[in-house]
């Protein structure tokens, strides 16, 4: 079931955060999108704003990637950054702004025709960038900034 639950640990040195600190920050953690493959949260809530981890294809009821190609992996990343947002309690709609990394620039326009079918107009602001290598042999991996109700 998802939760958003409040983190009351400072994840980096291990101590007690502040309580106004603890207070404002949570981490949202749901079994509809494949877990953290590190010391890492799904996503973090903080005030009004969700952060979301990079997501990548996997599937999260068989731990696999969706597929060989950035069409297929494409789609099941934005299911699961849907996933995790609504378990923050807000939507593909509320995004702001992504960050899509790719193994290869020319999967753009494949990434791109997938991506647009996920966010209609106005679409968030966004960056993308080459990268040498992903998590798990992925082709295209996708973080978001939304805004939370």
């Amino acid at each position: 079931m998802p939760s958003v639950r409040p983190d009351r640990r400072d994840p980096v040195a291990g101590r007690a955060l502040e309580p106004a600190a603890a207070a404002g920050r949570s981490v949202v953690d749901t079994v509809a999108a494949p877990r953290a493959v590190g010391p890492y949260s799904q996503a973090i809530r903080a005030g009004h704003h969700v952060f979301t981890a990079g997501q990548v294809g996997l599937d999260p009821a068989t731990g696999r990637l969706a597929g060989a190609d950035v069409t297929a992996q494409t789609h099941q990343v934005l299911r699961n950054l849907a996933a995790v947002l609504d378990a923050a309690g807000t939507s593909l709609s509320n995004v702001v702004k992504t960050t899509v990394f790719l193994i290869d620039m020319g999967d753009f326009a494949a990434m791109n025709a997938v991506y647009a079918t996920h966010f209609t107009a106005p679409p968030p602001a966004r960056s993308t960038v080459a990268v040498a290598a992903l998590p798990l042999g992925a082709r295209v991996e996708i973080e978001a900034i939304a805004l939370a109700e």
